[in-house]
């Protein structure tokens, strides 16, 4: 047989299925009727399933949440039952509070790195997600920049804001619906995608000055952190990973 592929993943998939097909084949004629020939087909099909499912990785990214513990975050002292888990996912209910990545990988410092959350709002609920932070026991992050998450909320900055930086106004996505974060900083400039699609880019100038306030919102290197803005706001965030990229 001959294959004519002109991308690599579909011309694997159909590689794949061919392979299977053609030892399951063979398999059968050798070891029909025989319990271990049966035995033997499931474990040659698994591992051939295995093999595929691994592909579909992608290369560099890290886990940073398990869906059931905290284990590699840090609740602050204020309010630290404003953050629950349900179903897999960090979900912010209740009096400001901020949960911090707190774990091994990179020692909870990053410089360069590509960031993906996948979040869920509630109606006029209002969070966010720190990149360049540290750990603060309680009131609002002052280091690093806040990408907000917000689509319903009284406060005019919407969905994929540089919070008070480059702000956007255009509602982007649906409250109750999932969305996935894609947050990519490289150097001085910070890149944010929804679902893929790039909405919005800051790059910082060279000696940025800042306000009263905000002295620490700049680009250095830190932690990730997450909002609970309020205790009429829910947000849910799950599927956090990180890929680090080269300083």
């Amino acid at each position: 047989m001959t294959l004519f592929c002109f991308h690599l993943s579909p011309c694997y998939e159909l590689l794949t299925v061919v392979v299977q097909s053609t030892l399951t084949q063979i398999i059968m004629r050798k070891l029909r009727n025989s319990t271990i020939g049966i035995v033997t087909l499931a474990i040659v099909l698994m591992g051939s399933m295995q093999t595929t499912f691994a592909g579909d990785h992608h290369e560099g990214w890290i886990k940073l949440m398990d869906g059931k513990t905290f284990k590699g975050w840090k609740i602050t002292e204020e309010n630290p039952d404003t953050f629950q888990i349900v179903d897999g996912a960090f979900v912010a209910k209740g009096p400001r509070a901020h949960l911090f990545y707190n774990g091994s990988v990179k020692n909870h410092d990053f410089k360069n790195f590509e960031l993906k959350v996948t979040v869920k709002t509630l109606k006029k609920s209002n969070g966010g997600i720190y990149i360049h932070t540290k750990f603060e026991k309680s009131g609002w992050p002052s280091k690093g920049y806040e990408i907000q998450v917000n689509n319903s909320h009284s406060d005019w900055r919407r969905t994929a804001s540089v919070y008070a930086i480059k702000d956007v106004r255009e509602k982007l996505k649906n409250d109750g619906e999932w969305y996935t974060y894609h947050l990519i900083v490289k150097g001085k400039k910070i890149t944010v995608k929804l679902d893929g699609k790039t909405v919005n880019e800051y790059t910082e100038p060279e000696n940025a000055e800042r306000p009263n306030g905000m002295k620490d919102r700049l680009l250095n290197s830190g932690t990730f952190g997450l909002q609970g803005h309020d205790p009429g706001s829910t947000i849910y965030y799950k599927d956090i990973m990180v890929k680090p990229l080269a300083d």
